[in-house]
């Protein structure tokens, strides 16, 4: 899909915990993004030139996110935060990434209680073709309105 806005338009993070670099494709049920390895993640050990691979669930946490934010600016509103609420199985057939590795994460629609907000995904991470992890995440997306409400909840 084109006119993929920057993904600083699709996350409502700030700088530097945006961890993932751009969208690549984003349809309907599934997303594609990537990320180069690199010292601007706070994460990063420069001592090894490499990143911990269990920061790979925050790749897919976010990659999910942008799926998120493009669907609320298709529907003319802004990106909003989501909760993930758990992941099942993470499995990384490595302990980290190196510097400069880039990565694919791609995430694919489980399934999605609209009404409730709740949405499974079933996430991997790949460098030039070859799986290095794997997980499924259950998140939580909640409507503008109860974000409102549990904005107000909080602040009491």
């Amino acid at each position: 899909m084109s006119n993929i806005p920057a993904i600083e338009q699709l996350i409502p993070h700030d700088s530097p915990m945006i961890f993932i670099d751009h969208a690549i494709d984003i349809q309907d049920e599934s997303v594609h993004c990537q990320v180069t390895i690199g010292e601007n993640n706070p994460f990063f050990d420069t001592i090894s030139g490499t990143l911990p691979a269990y920061v790979g669930l925050e790749f897919m946490a976010q990659t999910i996110a942008a799926w998120s934010g493009f669907r609320a600016l298709q529907s003319g509103e802004k990106p909003s935060i989501g909760f993930l609420l758990g992941s099942r199985r993470y499995q990384a057939s490595c302990d980290t990434f190196a510097q400069g590795q880039l990565l694919d994460i791609y995430a694919q629609k489980v399934m999605e209680d609209h009404a409730m907000g709740m949405a499974v995904f079933s996430a991997q991470i790949e460098n030039r073709g070859e799986q290095l992890a794997q997980c499924q995440l259950n998140v939580y997306l909640p409507s503008t309105a109860t974000l409102q409400q549990m904005k107000l909840r909080s602040q009491r």
